[in-house]
């Protein structure tokens, strides 16, 4: 089995508001693209592996334009298949200060969240892969999108990939009529590798911390870290194919600056990362998702430890790139590792 990685879910058009002007206020939007799966495919290109999305888009310009942009940053998209009528847009609103940021969704009725079971061929997408990564926002799209998404994970484990799930729950989209809750134990239950907050294990899994869980660790730990623990432990037992789950802890000093620190639970231990002060913000969206593509990157080449420090350190420095996508390098990323902050002028050339 190949380390290829597929990643399945929706890419939308992202419209910004320049210079942190709110959108009732604003007469321009910056165009990019961006969405979780699409963002953490390109993480991992961007690290020199074999990554490709998976989606369904309608055969329009927009579209075509999208592709390219994906093709520019080495990710595999031969296996998108067409049809539909629209991209799914989303507007975000950058805050300052005080003022948090805010993202307006238009998905609905989407090309992807009309998909179907059936209508990807996953024996042949799943035939050189190893890993199969999807996010809980596809089976909030719709009915249908669930439906194919838990196809493609039930092809996936049976053709035994590894499977991982960034949760990055919206219950703001959950609007035809069932509820997570509902939905995603099912999917879950296939996974090895799991991002998920306390909060998720609370909200979907109805899993709580244990009081002599939290008696015996928290003279070592911060209690968030215990509870978290005590939490990724009842789960495993409750899904015992799970492996590795893991967080961020963020505290938001302020829109612009926020302390960043992750932790990686398996079956045996906890790893901590470091703590991460990130005072001056460029562009907080897409950093979760260089936190899973980091992870995946780190699974498959390195231990816990390393890993969760290598996710984590990915993120930070996404903070500091303008878009969804993160653009840092390896280099860059094992410089802040080791303690190198290049923050003077790099010179390059001849």
């Amino acid at each position: 089995m190949g380390k290829k990685v597929i990643t399945f879910g929706e890419v939308m058009i992202r419209l910004a508001t320049p210079n942190h002007k709110r959108i009732i206020q604003t007469e321009r939007f910056k165009v990019t693209f961006g969405g979780g799966e699409a963002n953490a495919a390109i993480s991992l290109a961007n690290y020199g592996m074999d990554a490709e999305f998976v989606t369904r888009l309608p055969d329009n310009e927009l579209a075509k334009k999208c592709v390219g942009v994906l093709r520019t940053k080495y990710v595999g998209v031969d296996h998108i298949i067409y049809g539909g009528y629209r991209m799914g847009l989303y507007y975000l609103e950058t805050g300052a200060s005080m003022r948090g940021s805010k993202v307006v969704y238009d998905r609905q009725h989407s090309a992807f969240a009309e998909i179907k079971p059936g209508m990807i061929n996953w024996e042949a997408i799943f035939e050189d892969a190893g890993w199969f990564h999807w996010s809980g926002i596809t089976p909030a799209l719709s009915q249908n999108a669930a439906d194919a998404c838990l196809e493609a994970i039930k092809i996936a484990h049976k053709m035994g990939l590894t499977i991982s799930c960034d949760i990055n729950n919206r219950f703001s989209l959950w609007k035809y009529g069932k509820t997570i809750q509902e939905i995603l134990p099912e999917m879950i239950k296939y996974c090895d590798v799991i991002l998920a907050s306390k909060q998720d294990m609370a909200t979907i899994f109805d899993i709580h911390p244990l009081k002599e869980d939290l008696e015996n660790t928290i003279h070592t730990e911060s209690k968030d870290v215990a509870e978290y623990e005590s939490v990724c432990k009842q789960f495993i037992k409750q899904y015992p194919k799970a492996s590795k789950i893991f967080t961020t802890f963020r505290d938001s000093i302020s829109a612009s600056h926020n302390k960043l620190n992750a932790v990686l639970v398996n079956r045996e231990q906890l790893f901590k990362g470091p703590l991460y002060d990130i005072p001056d913000i460029i562009d907080r969206v897409g950093a979760g998702d260089s936190f899973m593509g980091g992870m995946i990157y780190g699974l498959l080449n390195f231990n816990d430890q390393k890993a969760i420090n290598f996710a984590e350190t990915a993120s930070f420095l996404k903070h500091t790139i303008y878009g969804d996508f993160n653009r840092v390098t390896l280099q860059e990323i094992e410089d802040v590792m080791n303690g190198i902050i290049p923050a003077d002028i790099t010179y390059c050339g001849s």
